[in-house]
């Protein structure tokens, strides 16, 4: 499919201890269902900080192709075979931005043909995702990530997995809650390990231009501390 114009990112509170059953059923029966259903799988994460939490993002063309991806596969035979058992692992999956593309670059390149089989070993990469949240209707923050924080990164690298946004758009699949009144940028990194990142951080924040005025500028703008995601990439995460 052409690069996803719309994307969910998806976090799921989970019943104590049933995160590996939950990724092995998802991994097994909901990668090659949801795609053939018009959609692409992502990525999918453990949760570092949390052991109930399973984080996973989807890919649309656009709106109108989400809203007929998810109603062919919530009423297909996939979902009403493991559906019941996928949720009965779940407290609460209703934790979903709902976004696009910051600029033309922060779109995820993935190739779903690459994926590697279900039981497939984790890549051992660390991923970390970073959610700033800004007020709604207030641009100059999101433009801070796109004019400010995306050039600098640019040149020390590496390059983001994605960079994105708020998708403004109604939700067309009702049936699956988004989280409404949301103005966020979400930054996706990849790492050989945590080690990798830490450091990595420490040359970001030491660029004279980040230090003195990029990372004052979003902190100004921010109406809450950026959300940090500390994710483990599972076997078949196209990103990792």
């Amino acid at each position: 499919m052409p690069l996803p114009a719309v994307i969910e990112l998806r976090q799921y509170t989970l019943r104590p201890g049933r995160r590996d059953e939950l990724i092995e059923l998802f991994d097994r029966e909901f990668v090659e269902s949801q795609e053939a259903a018009g959609m692409v799988v992502l990525g999918q994460f453990r949760d570092l900080d949390d052991a109930d939490r399973f984080v996973w993002l989807r890919g649309f063309r656009d709106m109108t192709a989400r809203q007929h991806a998810l109603t062919s596969f919530y009423g297909g035979p996939v979902w009403a075979e493991h559906g019941p058992r996928a949720n009965a692992t779940m407290i609460d999956s209703d934790d979903v931005l709902l976004l696009r593309p910051l600029s033309d670059a922060g779109a995820p390149v993935v190739h779903p043909s690459e994926r590697p089989r279900a039981g497939a070993p984790a890549p051992g990469r660390f991923v970390a995702a970073t959610v700033w949240s800004f007020p709604p209707g207030r641009p100059d923050g999101v433009a801070l990530i796109r004019d400010g924080l995306l050039p600098v990164l640019r040149t020390i690298g590496p390059a983001p997995l994605a960079v994105l946004t708020t998708e403004t758009a109604p939700n067309t699949f009702p049936r699956l809650p988004v989280r409404t009144g949301e103005n966020v940028a979400a930054l996706v990194t990849s790492h050989p390990d945590e080690d990798a990142y830490r450091r990595h951080l420490a040359r970001l924040r030491a660029h004279p231009l980040m230090r003195d005025e990029i990372l004052p500028g979003i902190e100004r703008e921010q109406c809450a501390a950026p959300r940090m995601l500390r994710l483990s990439p599972t076997g078949r995460s196209l990103l990792c």
